[in-house]
Parts: structure tokens; C-alpha cells; sequence
């Protein structure tokens, strides 16, 4: 398949081209992710409050994958760019490799630490019991995890956006309606509980990748995965981990500030706790749908770069920015008109509402500002420029809001971390336009 549209095609429809079907497949992600926490919290306020605190090893694991796979998508974008489609090829076959590995070695770590995780934020047994659970099935799923998002960002990689659209569809859909089937027993199935939530996950995830090599064989794409380029090679691997490193670092940062602004606000109650976990679960309708966005934006920045075309790059930048924005201006609505509504999804507690409704008002003051960061770390992880990134990423996840959470939560009490996450995303925000255009020129 012949990529040189990516370089010759109008910027605006070249881009809602390749973002359009990620943004539907991130939208339905976030979906399920919703349907899923509040399927959870049916079970008992005790299940919701272990997913929130599995969530940041959960994301962790997730985060190095999803960064390895925009490693992976980055190189191969440059190369197909720069027409050298045997290094394109030595870069998704070694990354299907490692990412193999990677989800052998998760498996182990994440089934392994949860236990001890868990018993840093809580003593409850019942806590610690409904989220090792969770956690032994999830993880069992880790190889299939990293299969998906290796096929996934190599199919983004060559511009095949509807299919990847389709594949991860296929998975989120699996995971809808297995959801209530498994954790309720419906039919012939048995009741499992938050295991069900875990299982239904984890077929989800299978489904996805399966349907991928399905495609791949059905459907070839112009990038081949090849036995003899398998063996990993060392100026590869500096490639491939040069970006994927910062970039899983980058999207593993949210594990550890939640951790610490879970450990700032278990000692207000632990209702802050649990609104903190339905904000993020909240959270994904927008930022999924942006790093759809991103997405779509990532392998265009790759492949311009790697062309030599830079004026274009500086082009696709500011319209996906535009886009993100107006994402982040529809969630800033909805946050400000149905605060109560939103958090009433997953809880009928009265006071457990009033103190989401106040969070999400004042959370809701940053998004369109953390439009700059987002499409700024995007598209530097296409240029391959992961470190620049990171920094961004390292802003908004620890420098800036982890002390600004810590000292507001002393003067103004819990409401202090809710407003560190506003002051941070515009602090970021200048500093992250400041270093994508010194960059971008370098």
C-alpha cells in the first residue's frame, strides 16, 4: 500500500481520516471502561474503592505497553517515510517479539506485587480480597494485552485506521456484554463477581488481537512481520526503547500521582477516595477521544518528518490541537451543567455526590487548557523525540500537582487537590508549547 498520501493529501481531511475512526474506537473504549466501574460498583462501594486502587498498577502495566507500541509506531512511521521498508519491517517484527516478552514478565510482576500494593492504602480484608481477585484474572491477560497494542499502533503505523478502528471495536463490544453475563451470572453463567469484570476484560482484550491477525492474514498490511528479523538487534532496540521508554514513562505517570493524591486524601475520608477513582473512569470520555486524536496525528508527524517535509508537520500540529480542544471544551460542559448526574452513575450516597459534584466543577477548569500538553507530547512522540515528552508528561503527573495537591490540601482541606489539577494543566500548558517549538526546530 503506498503511503505518500500522508504527505500530499489537504491536512484537515488527511486527519480527520486517520483520527475519526480512533476517536470512535477510544470513544467506545471509554465506554466500557464507564460500564465496566459502574457494573463494578453495583457489586458493593468496597469492589469500586479495589478497582480504584488497582487502577494505578493496572495502568502501569498498560502504560509501559501502550508506550512501547508508540515506540514501535514512531519508527515505523519514519522509515516508511523515509522509503526504507526492510527497517520498517525489522521494526514491527522485533516489537511483536519484546512485546511478547514484556507481557510474559507483567503477568508475573502484576499477579506477584498486587497484594503488597493494596496493603499501602488499606487494611480492610474485604478491600484487599475483591482486589486481589481482580487482579490474578486481569493479569493472566497480559500477553494478549500487549499483542493487541503491538498490532494496533504497527496498523496506525501504515495509515489501515478503520481497520485497527474494527479490531478494537470488536474487543470493546466483546467486553460490554460479557460484563453483566459474568459479574451477575447471567444464563448459564456462573456469578464471579469482580473476577467476572476481570474475565470479561481479559476475552475482550483476546478477541482484539486475535481479530487483528485475522486482518493481517486476511488483509495484508505493506509492513510484514518476519521470523528472520524476530531477533532483536541493538541499534533497533535503541530505537524502538528511545522513544517507547519516555513514552511509557510518560503514560505511567498518572499510576504514581494517584497513588499519592490517594494517600493525601484516605486521610480526609475515604469517600475522596472513591470520587477521585469515578473522576478517572469519568475522565476517559475525554481523553480517550483526544488521544484518538493523537493518534491519527502521530504516524502523519512520523512520516512528514521522516519526508523531510517539516512546514507540514508545524501544520498537522496546530489542527490537531484545535480538534483536541474542542473535545475538551464538550467535557468542560458537561462537567459544569451535569456534575451530580455524572457521579450519580456509579453511587446514590448523597454526600459521596455532593463532594463529586464539587471535584468535578473544579477539575473541569483545566481541560481546555490541557489541550497544549496533550497534543504537544503527541506530537513530539512522532517526531521521536520521546524526552521532551516526558518532561511534559512529568509536569503534569508529579513535579507541579503532586506538591501543589500536598500544600492546598493543608490550607483549603480536600477541595486543595481538586484545584492543583486546573493550576497545573496551565502551567503545563506554557511550558509544553515552549519546549514542542524549540524542539520541533532542533
Amino acid at each position: 500500500m503506498d503511503q505518500t498520501y500522508m504527505k500530499e493529501k489537504p491536512i484537515l481531511p488527511l486527519l480527520l481520516s486517520m483520527a475519526l475512526p480512533m476517536v470512535i474506537s477510544m470513544f467506545v473504549n471509554s465506554l466500557y471502561n464507564i460500564i465496566d466501574s459502574i457494573f463494578v460498583a453495583k457489586i458493593s462501594e468496597d469492589a469500586m474503592t479495589a478497582l480504584s486502587l488497582v487502577f494505578p498498577i493496572q495502568n502501569l502495566i498498560s502504560s509501559i505497553m501502550i508506550g512501547f507500541g508508540i515506540g514501535i509506531n514512531a519508527v515505523v512511521s519514519f522509515y516508511l517515510g523515509a522509503g526504507d521498508r526492510k527497517r520498517a519491517d525489522k521494526a514491527a517484527s522485533q516489537g511483536l517479539f519484546l512485546g511478547t516478552v514484556h507481557g510474559l514478565v507483567f503477568t508475573v510482576i502484576g499477579i506477584t506485587v498486587m497484594p503488597w500494593f493494596l496493603r499501602m492504602f488499606t487494611d480492610d480484608s474485604e478491600i484487599l480480597s475483591l482486589g486481589v481477585q481482580y487482579t490474578n484474572v486481569a493479569f493472566a491477560f497480559s500477553v494478549a494485552l500487549s499483542w493487541e497494542l503491538v498490532f494496533e499502533k504497527t496498523f496506525q503505523a501504515v495509515g489501515r485506521m478503520t481497520a485497527s478502528m474494527v479490531c478494537m471495536l470488536a474487543g470493546c463490544i466483546v467486553n460490554i456484554i460479557l460484563d453483566p453475563v459474568l459479574i451477575f451470572g447471567l444464563g448459564p453463567a456462573p456469578r464471579m463477581g469482580i473476577e467476572g469484570a476481570a474475565l470479561a476484560t481479559g476475552i475482550g482484550q483476546s478477541v482484539c488481537a486475535i481479530a487483528y491477525i485475522i486482518l493481517y492474514i486476511v488483509k495484508p498490511i505493506s509492513v510484514k512481520y518476519k521470523k528472520e528479523y524476530m531477533i532483536p538487534q541493538k541499534d533497533m532496540c535503541k530505537r524502538l526503547y528511545a522513544i517507547g521508554i519516555p513514552a511509557s514513562l510518560s503514560l505511567a505517570l498518572p499510576s504514581l500521582l494517584i497513588s499519592a493524591l490517594n494517600v493525601i486524601l484516605a486521610a480526609f475520608s475515604q469517600t475522596y477516595v472513591f470520587v477521585l477513582g469515578v473522576y478517572y473512569k469519568l475522565q476517559t470520555f475525554l481523553y480517550l477521544p483526544a488521544n484518538g486524536i493523537v493518534q491519527g496525528m502521530r504516524p502523519l508527524i512520523g512520516y512528514n518528518y521522516g519526508a523531510g517535509e517539516h512546514k507540514r508537520v508545524e501544520e498537522i500540529y496546530r489542527t490537531s490541537l484545535v480538534l483536541v480542544a474542542l473535545i475538551m471544551a464538550a467535557g468542560t460542559i458537561l462537567c459544569f451543567v451535569f456534575p451530580g448526574e455524572l457521579i450519580g452513575l456509579f453511587t446514590t450516597n448523597a454526600d459521596t455526590i455532593s463532594a463529586g459534584r464539587t471535584a468535578l466543577r473544579i477539575i473541569g477548569l483545566g481541560f481546555i487548557v490541557s489541550s497544549v500538553s496533550v497534543a504537544s507530547s503527541g506530537a513530539l512522540e512522532g517526531l521521536g523525540k520521546g524526552g521532551p515528552s516526558l518532561v511534559i508528561s512529568a509536569l503534569r503527573y508529579v513535579a507541579v500537582i503532586i506538591p501543589a495537591a500536598f500544600i492546598l490540601s493543608r490550607i483549603i482541606g480536600a477541595a486543595g487537590v481538586w484545584h492543583a489539577f486546573w493550576i497545573t494543566e496551565l502551567i503545563t500548558a506554557v511550558v509544553s508549547f515552549y519546549i514542542f517549538v524549540r524542539s520541533k526546530s532542533k
